[in-house]
Formats: structure tokens, C-alpha cells, sequence
């Protein structure tokens, strides 16, 4: 039965005639997947742009040792990301880009290199346990899932960590297959490196994630086989001296720095914290991931979901054994913590593809058994929930259509229902090839442009374009309601927040250009407060929009006062 078409068996067969080919396409279609949007999505409040201020102010002030949100101190995570984010923004500033510390696409790379090398290593772990083909197939099913997509496009840590765990777990697999038998062939000489290696730089850009991960997996393979030998080869002498070089100095540096309260907030408040209880409010019940599943690694989540019947029967067999340690224990820890967050479960995404993989090359999906294609069906369900998403925010907040995005959509929901035609044949390669070309229309469509026409949703950047209108240079700022982290990044580190109207009208009364937003709840008490001026600020411009966070429309006064 032939499963593809013969654009895509052409595309396939040229990306496995060699490693390096097949690098090259995993690359080109993640950089489809993944740019569309990523220069023009406003920064995303709240996480990123804490790490994006963060890092502006590292390159302000010179120190690249304490992490600092305006006077914060903002002791959460290691500097590993601040720093690969200082490169970034400083190569941009070297090369002429305009306005860089204020270009959030430039705090993106990070995290963009990171996501294609969560594919690339994808493909590289999967060798392991797939031929070329599949495995080539696995990483482009990767670079197709909504959760990586999204990661690629925010500026923190979470698609360099993903990177930093499949390696970790690919070499780790090396091992344990060459000790079993299972490995087609001999393992590098250089695998412990790219182990520790790895190892090491997720230390430095998330702590402990990276051996946790690797951690739990090695213990539960150890159990079954009741010895740590298979181990000896990662070199665990040389492999945790390495970690000790590359993340001893700045730790150093940072408790002499901070006279130990670094530790004290990152792992005692914000790490421990989030296993006592749900953090900002981030709180969710055990099964949460289960449920956001099927979302967040569309459009395979729902053929995965099939392939649990096989990963049981076949349990003990060495590949399938290391694929449920990679997975299992993780993901039960991630449920078992208060604090949930869907990007937590994103390195185990990989082993979840291979097993799907080795279901569908050993025919362990039943097609006929009850609900399979109900569930199926979500590969169609997902996206036209989404589409319907986009359509009803786009009309009720900003009274107009996404246009542009409109052809695109309609494209990607037919060949999400080609997706199902293909699984009621049989055609599995074809099933998943053509969710891959949904997700790559989905995201053009959805990143590059009903996004961006959602005006309403970029209130910060509005505001910040709003102070070039005040006619004067380097006017201070100062906002009175909406304290969104955004605009701290947007407008400058300097930005002042005030509690009250009297607050904002003593700023407005010192010298210089001064500029204030003054949120509509708070409009009484600012009029109160200028009323006794002798020369009242000037009434600029007033913006409309809707805040994510809070789920609120707001109306902001801009007044300015020279």
C-alpha cells in the first residue's frame, strides 16, 4: 500500500540519503514551523519579558553575575539563559539592528536554536531505536508540535532545556542498548561527552530538570535490571568533574555576590515552592498534562494515545523499556507537583514520539478497536477548536477578521481531515507526513498573521509607540494601574509604578519631560491629584485593549507634561 504522496516519498528519501541531508530538511522544516510570528508576536507577559528585562539590564549595568528585574532581585533560575541572551542582543547591537535591547526577537534566538536542536537531536536520539527513515520522521513530528512551537517563539528557558535533556537521554540510551544488545551499533567514543555536556549546560540554564529526568529514568532502568553497571561507561568521574567547570564558577560567584540568598529564593522559595503549592497561580490537579496532551504535542497526540496498548504488551523489551523510564517516572513527578505549567512535560515529548513510532513500524496501533476513530478525530478537532478561538477574539475585541490567515487555515483544517482519510486506510506514514503539513499551516496562520492582527492584545507596545508623541527626548515614564512587565521592558527600566493618582501627579511635577498612563479605574483620583497644578499635564491619546492576564479590557489615558 503506498502511504505517501509522491512529493513527499521524493522529500523522504532524499532527507535519509545521508545524516547530513537529513539534518539539513529537519532544519528547513523547523524554520517553517518556527519563524513564522517569531519577529512580530509582541513580548509575552508575563514570563517573557522578565527574562528579556533581566537580560537588558545585565547589558546596561555590566554585571552578568546578579540577575535583577528593575531594583528585584529575581533569584529563580541560573544565568545560563541571561547570558546566551546577552550574546544574542549584543551580536545585534554589533550588527546595526535598530532599537536592540528593545527588540524581543533578539532575546528569542536562544530559544530558537534550542528548539531546532530539540529536533536535530530528536532525530539523532531516535537512531537508537529507529531506522533513518523513522527516525527522520520523528524529528519532523517534533518540529509539528504545538508545545515546542510555542517555546521557540518566548524568550526563556524551556526549548534549550528540551535540547539539553534529549541529548542527555539519547546518550544515555546509547548505553543502555549497547549493554542489552539492542543497539545496531557501537556507541562513540565521545557519548559520555555530549552526556555530561549536556548535563552540564542544563544545569546552568534550569538546574536540576536536566538530572532529574536522566535521574529517575537510570534509576528505574537499574531496578530492572538490578545492577548499575551499564552506567560505567558515561564516566562518571570525568563526566561530574566537567559539570563542576562549567557551573562552579558563577555559583560562586553569585552566593558570594548575594551572600548565599541566590540558594535561599531559587531553590527554597521558587523550586520547593512549587512542590508545596501551586505558584502564581499556576495551581493544577493531578492528570492535567494528560488533558493538555492532546493539545500540546498535536498532531500526534492523539495516535500516541493509541500506542499505549502496545508500549504495555511490549514492556520488557529493552527499546520500549527505556522509552516508558524516560517517560513514566517524569511525568508522575510533574503531576505529583501543585504547580503546573505545560511546558514542564516537553523533554519527555521525544520518547513519546519514539514509542509511537515503534508502534506504527510493528503494527501495535489497532485501528478497529473501540473509539480509535473518535480519537482520531481530535487530529481534526484541535485545530478547528483553535480556528474558532481565533475568529470569536478577533471579532469581539477588535470588531474585524483575520484575512490573511483565513486561506491558511482553511488549508491546514483539509489536510487535517486528509489526516483522517489517510488513518482510516492504514497509511501511516502518510497519516503522520500530513500532520506535519498541518501544523506547518496551522502555524503560518495562526503566528504569522491572526496573531498579529489581534491589535487589542498589544497594549504595551501601543503604549510604548504612544511616548514618541510626546514631542520631547528621553521623557521618564510613569504608569498608574498597568504594571505589566512588558512595559517595564518596552519603555525602559527606569519606568516608575505608582499606587495612586497623588503618586503620578507628583512624578508628572518634576522637571524635565514626563509622561504618564493612567488606567481608567484609576482616572478620578489622577484628575484629583492635577487639578491644582498650575499647568495640567496634556491629554495625548487614549488606548483601548484586552490584558490576557486578568482577562480584562482596559482603557489607558496617556498625558504627558513638559
Amino acid at each position: 500500500m503506498v502511504s505517501l504522496t509522491p512529493a513527499i516519498e521524493r522529500l523522504v528519501r532524499a532527507g535519509t540519503a545521508s545524516h547530513l541531508r537529513a539534518a539539513i530538511l529537519l532544519t528547513v522544516l523547523a524554520l517553517f514551523a518556527f519563524l513564522p510570528g517569531f519577529s512580530t508576536l509582541q513580548p509575552m507577559d508575563r514570563d517573557e519579558p522578565r527574562f528579556a528585562q533581566a537580560t537588558k539590564q545585565m547589558l546596561e549595568t555590566g554585571d552578568f553575575v546578579d540577575i535583577r528585574f528593575q531594583s528585584e532581585a529575581r533569584h529563580k533560575k541560573p544565568v545560563g539563559i541571561y547570558w546566551l541572551q546577552s550574546a544574542s542582543v549584543a551580536a545585534g547591537e554589533a550588527l546595526g539592528v535598530p532599537a536592540a535591547r528593545t527588540q524581543i526577537w533578539l532575546y528569542r534566538l536562544p530559544s530558537l536554536l534550542g528548539a531546532i536542536a530539540t529536533v536535530l537531536l530528536t532525530y539523532w536520539a531516535l537512531l537508537a531505536f529507529l531506522a533513518r527513515r523513522y527516525a527522520l520522521l520523528g524529528g519532523a513530528l517534533m518540529a509539528a508540535a504545538v508545545l515546542l512551537g510555542v517555546e521557540a517563539r518566548i524568550a526563556k528557558t524551556d526549548a534549550l532545556l528540551a535540547a539539553c535533556a534529549v541529548a542527555s537521554m539519547g546518550a544515555l540510551a546509547r548505553v543502555w542498548l549497547d549493554w542489552t544488545r539492542s543497539l545496531p551499533f557501537v556507541p562513540s567514543r565521545w557519548n559520555w561527552l555530549v552526556f555530561w555536556g549536556a548535563t552540564a549546560l542544563g544545569l546552568l540554564v534550569k538546574g536540576p530538570i536536566v538530572p532529574m529526568v536522566w535521574g529517575l529514568a537510570a534509576l528505574a532502568l537499574s531496578l530492572s535490571a538490578r545492577s548499575l553497571r551499564w552506567l560505567k561507561p558515561l564516566r562518571f568521574g570525568p563526566g561530574l568533574l566537567l559539570c563542576l567547570l562549567v557551573v562552579l564558577p558563577w555559583f560562586l560567584a553569585i552566593a558570594w555576590k548575594t551572600g548565599g540568598s541566590f540558594f535561599a529564593e531559587s531553590i527554597g522559595n521558587d523550586m520547593l515552592g512549587k512542590v508545596a503549592e501551586g505558584q502564581e497561580k499556576h495551581w493544577g490537579p493531578p492528570g492535567l498534562y494528560l488533558l493538555l496532551f492532546f493539545g500540546t504535542y498535536w498532531p500526534a497526540a492523539a495516535f500516541a494515545a493509541m500506542a499505549i496498548p502496545f508500549a504495555w504488551a511490549r514492556r520488557r523489551e529493552p527499546q520500549v523499556l527505556f522509552l516508558l523510564a524516560w517517560i513514566v517516572p517524569s511525568w508522575i513527578v510533574f503531576e505529583a507537583v501543585p504547580t503546573k505549567l505545560p511546558h514542564y512535560v516537553l523533554p519527555l515529548y521525544p520518547a513519546i514520539t519514539g514509542l509511537l513510532l515503534l508502534a506504527v513500524i510493528n503494527d501495535g496501533i489497532d485501528r478497529s478497536r473501540r473509539g480509535a476513530m473518535a480519537t482520531a478525530s481530535l487530529v481534526l478537532l484541535v485545530p478547528l477548536a483553535l480556528v474558532g478561538v481565533i475568529l470569536y477574539g478577533n471579532w469581539t475585541l477588535d470588531r474585524t477578521l483575520p484575512y490573511l490567515a483565513l486561506p491558511l487555515l482553511a488549508l491546514a483544517l483539509l489536510v487535517a481531515w486528509r489526516v483522517l482519510a489517510a488513518f482510516g486506510r492504514g497509511a501511516w506514514e502518510g497519516v503522520l507526513w500530513r500532520g506535519v503539513l498541518a501544523s506547518l499551516l496551522l502555524g503560518a496562520a495562526v503566528y504569522g498573521f491572526a496573531l498579529d492582527s489581534l491589535r487589542s492584545l498589544k497594549l504595551s507596545p501601543r503604549l510604548a509607540e504612544a511616548v514618541s508623541l510626546a514631542g520631547c527626548p528621553a521623557p521618564k515614564v510613569v504608569t498608574l494601574g498597568y504594571r505589566e512587565p512588558s512595559l517595564v521592558f518596552l519603555t525602559g527600566t527606569d519606568l516608575a509604578m505608582v499606587a495612586d493618582g497623588a503618586g503620578a501627579a507628583a512624578f508628572l511635577t518634576q522637571p524635565g519631560c514626563r509622561v504618564a498612563f493612567v488606567e481608567q479605574r484609576f482616572a478620578a483620583s489622577f484628575q484629583a491629584a492635577i487639578a491644582p497644578l498650575p499647568t495640567p499635564p496634556r491629554l495625548v491619546t487614549t488606548l483601548r485593549g484586552f490584558n490576557l492576564n486578568g482577562g480584562r479590557r482596559l482603557e489607558i489615558a496617556v498625558y504627558v507634561r513638559q
